[in-house]
């Protein structure tokens, strides 16, 4: 069932130009660990890992292929993004360039023509180069937006972000006013806050140059108030630094606004682990991923997940695979209407 977990992982990252992405604790024979969840309206896929870091994103989003470095142009820039000084980042460009590598290869040539780097830069480094190595890739499906919360591992690993405007707005309750006044200027704010949410929601029903302009507008408009409740401006103020991210939905109206989806399969993993503790090994997480994996899709597909297990481990199966039915329906519902060029790839 291993294949066929990863079979319907390959044909749902081929499936859309978007994803969705969560996470969340697992422990695997008492050690603490992460579960990721991916997904979009045609397949959920479970995958659990040591650690939850941008290099373990990259390996979620690549199907946990063997990891690749390559340094080129962008490599270059995220460098610069990422606060490398620049005498590193011109001994990084010493090494060959458009060309990649293992992880092996790649450390033993940085470690031979920079021994001297700090911790800092050389993670630096490996998340520049395994960044640019996976969007230069042309044999697999690349993700071209994600949507998530703002956790830091997911940014800069993909072209776009699309921010949760639910978890944007749970920040909102969290403030606790102490004053009457100041209640009343979060109530109302939060008020505002959810109408505008309201109008953005209706907006992929009839999507128009226009009406993304005035939208956009009506956002500069909210997120420029200022109520005099210092903690509630700063989180005014900290929404409205995100407001290309909470406003994807204007580019690309096939996206959701919330990450509810992955949110809500993230709760499968929680209430197994509530019942099972957690798996007693590896092997063991790997199966809970896989079987997870498969009932998740079939839910997604209309497909019986008992009928489909029994038909599977039959050996003579008759049903059509799960990741034939995503690749069937994809086609129906065209996930990626707004990328002008997503037949070219690898970018789907």
């Amino acid at each position: 069932m291993q294949e066929e977990k990863e079979a319907i992982v390959e044909a749902g990252l081929a499936s859309s130009p978007w994803q969705q992405l969560d996470d969340t604790g697992t422990r695997v024979d008492g050690e603490n660990q992460h579960c990721h969840v991916l997904c979009n309206p045609l397949y959920t896929a479970y995958s659990t890992t040591p650690r939850k870091d941008r290099m373990t994103v990259i390996d979620v989003l690549r199907n946990h292929r063997e990891r690749i470095f390559r340094l080129n142009e962008e490599a270059y820039e995220l460098l610069r993004q990422s606060g490398v000084s620049p005498g590193v980042i011109e001994g990084v460009r010493q090494l060959p360039r458009e060309q990649d590598w293992t992880e092996e290869q790649f450390q033993q040539r940085w470690s031979e023509h920079l021994p001297d780097l700090g911790q800092g830069a050389r993670d630096r480094i490996r998340e520049a180069a395994a960044i640019a190595a996976y969007h230069a890739e042309t044999e697999h499906p690349v993700v071209r937006l994600l949507v998530c919360d703002d956790a830091k591992q997911f940014k800069r690993v993909t072209e776009e972000l699309a921010l949760c405007w639910v978890h944007d707005g749970r920040h909102y309750r969290t403030l606790e006013p102490w004053v009457g006044l100041h209640r009343q200027l979060l109530d109302g704010f939060r008020e505002k806050y959810w109408d505008y949410y309201r109008e953005l929601r209706a907006y992929p029903r009839a999507p128009t140059p226009e009406r993304a302009g005035e939208l956009r507008q009506q956002f500069e408009a909210l997120f420029s108030t200022v109520t005099g409740y210092e903690a509630l401006d700063e989180r005014i103020a900290k929404s409205r630094e995100d407001q290309e991210s909470l406003l994807q939905v204007l580019e690309h109206p096939e996206i959701p606004l919330h990450n509810n989806a992955a949110e809500l399969a993230v709760r499968l993993r929680v209430r197994k682990r509530v019942v099972s503790y957690g798996p007693r090994s590896a092997r063991g997480a790997k199966a809970w991923d896989t079987m997870e994996t498969v009932l998740g899709t079939a839910k997604k597909l209309g497909v019986n997940f008992f009928h489909y297990l029994r038909d599977r481990f039959s050996g003579a199966p008759q049903m059509s695979s799960l990741a034939e039915l995503i690749r069937e329906k994809a086609k129906i519902l065209d996930l990626g209407l707004s990328w002008p060029n997503r037949a070219s790839p690898p970018i789907y």
